[in-house]
């Protein structure tokens, strides 16, 4: 092999180290700064969101906190560049009980609101919210069974609509005292409203009032989707497991 021949192979080899390191750096900066992949793994937000999804939630939509950052890479307190979360919002956040969980939940109540479930019927400053009922949604029970259930659409008084599940009647959550959301905080709920820790629950197994400095970001897309019996990472069963009506659907 001539002189020649070799200077060019080390070339090629030291360019091809400096593209692979640059797109991890790349992908390191967005993962940080822009956008973060998140999994689905319980269905507490079922309709809106399946275990199996997998999407990307936008860490810019609120600023950036200390939670913002992997590995404990900034301490500091409060949030910079914060952005206003608005109501209705799919969000990912710091469970407070321990600041490290990730959970997923809508924001339904914003500071200084009035929240209350009064017969399974969430409330917002005195006001019932729009509900309106829909066919049933079937429920996968696993091992083949299915149960149909009630589903509505709830609509915000901001106009943000949604769907919901209402499982079973007289569930802990569905008569709850008035809750005055404190300034700084949120208070979010999951979709499937029998089957979701959220604001509504206080204490070792609730969520309470969330921090604004909790706020990882706002769901924005689901970009991947399996049935709970697939994997992201056995590709040779994506063509018997993936839910493809789901991919690349915006999260509402």
């Amino acid at each position: 092999m001539s002189v020649g021949a070799n200077s060019d192979e080390k070339s090629t080899f030291w360019e091809t180290v400096r593209v692979v390191v640059i797109a991890l750096l790349l992908a390191f900066l967005v993962r940080i700064f822009l956008y973060q992949p998140f999994n689905i793994p319980s269905g507490s937000m079922k309709p809106t969101l399946l275990i199996g999804d997998y999407l990307f939630v936008s860490k810019f939509s609120y600023g950036y906190s200390q939670y913002s950052f992997p590995f404990g890479l900034a301490s500091f307190d409060g949030r910079i560049f914060a952005g206003k979360p608005e109501r209705g919002d799919v969000a990912v956040f710091k469970l407070p009980r321990d600041n490290n969980s990730d959970y997923i939940k809508r924001i339904v109540g914003l500071p200084g609101d009035r929240i209350q479930m009064i017969d399974g019927v969430l409330h917002i400053n005195g006001e019932a919210v729009k509900r309106e009922r829909l066919s049933d949604f079937t429920l996968q029970l696993g091992r083949g069974r299915t149960r149909e259930v009630r589903r509505y659409r709830e609509t915000l008084p901001n106009g943000v609509t949604y769907e919901t599940l209402d499982v079973y009647d007289n569930r802990p959550g569905d008569n709850t005292d008035v809750y005055v959301v404190p300034e700084g905080h949120y208070f979010m709920m999951g979709d499937n409203r029998d089957n979701s820790s959220d604001s509504r629950f206080f204490g070792a197994r609730g969520v309470g009032f969330v921090p604004a400095e909790n706020l990882i970001g706002r769901a924005e897309i689901t970009f991947f989707s399996v049935s709970p019996e697939g994997s992201l990472f056995e590709f040779w069963e994506w063509p018997f497991v993936i839910r493809w009506s789901r991919l690349f659907q915006v999260i509402e």
